[in-house]
């Protein structure tokens, strides 16, 4: 699959990080959809989503398969040619469009009814509240924003700087800076999970769940 790049501008770091990244490993993910996004919809009707940091494309591919119709954006040429070939595989290819943002330079067009953030973290320089207010700013009246980030991390995970320190779900929820009384706030909170690393190794860590919903009014 030829994937377009959009907005080239910035320098190029984030994109060469995870096309290493990527290309190190024959299947970085698991093909399987995050369990939070399954959770929280997989009882709305279907409409349009959109999809940030797609990588190897298990959530677009699980919505697609229930109807929605997805834009998943991905920086990592290599990751979005394996979202394709997975969505092909499903037979929702139809349904997805692949896009290659580096979205510290530019964001999809459009207003959809769910758009999903998971796990939108970067070891490289990157405006992460901005472009968590602009995936804000790209929820269609009624529709919802999904942040699901790293409170803590496991051994294995790339993200191992022992000075970081994460957001809490009330602080991402501050950063999107809302308009009061234009949003209804769904969930937030902080649940433990158990974490499956790429040997079969376990780990308990905590994720920070932000749900928001664009009232219509």
């Amino acid at each position: 699959m030829a994937v377009a790049p959009h907005g080239e501008g910035g320098n190029g770091e984030a994109r060469r990080f995870w096309e290493a990244h990527y290309r190190a490993h024959q299947r970085v993910w698991s093909g399987s959809a995050n369990a939070v996004l399954v959770d929280v919809a997989g009882p709305l009707p279907a409409g349009t989503a959109l999809d940030l940091g797609c990588g190897e494309g298990g959530d677009a591919v699980w919505l697609a398969r229930l109807g929605w119709r997805v834009t998943a954006v991905d920086v990592s040429t290599t990751a979005l040619e394996r979202a394709a070939t997975h969505a092909a595989a499903a037979g929702v290819a139809a349904r997805i469009d692949f896009q290659q943002h580096d979205l510290a330079h530019s964001f999809p067009a459009g207003a959809f009814d769910l758009v999903s953030a998971q796990y939108l973290h970067s070891p490289v320089e990157f405006p992460r509240d901005r472009v968590l207010r602009a995936a804000a700013g790209a929820v269609a009246p009624g529709g919802l924003l999904l942040i699901v980030e790293h409170a803590s991390v496991a051994p294995w995970s790339w993200n191992q700087d022992p000075d970081r320190r994460f957001p809490t779900p009330h602080e991402t929820l501050a950063a999107l800076d809302l308009s009061p009384g234009r949003w209804d706030t769904d969930r937030l909170g902080a649940p433990e999970r158990l974490a499956v690393g790429p040997n079969g190794e376990t780990a308990t860590v905590t994720d920070n769940v932000v749900a928001v919903r664009r009232l219509r009014r």
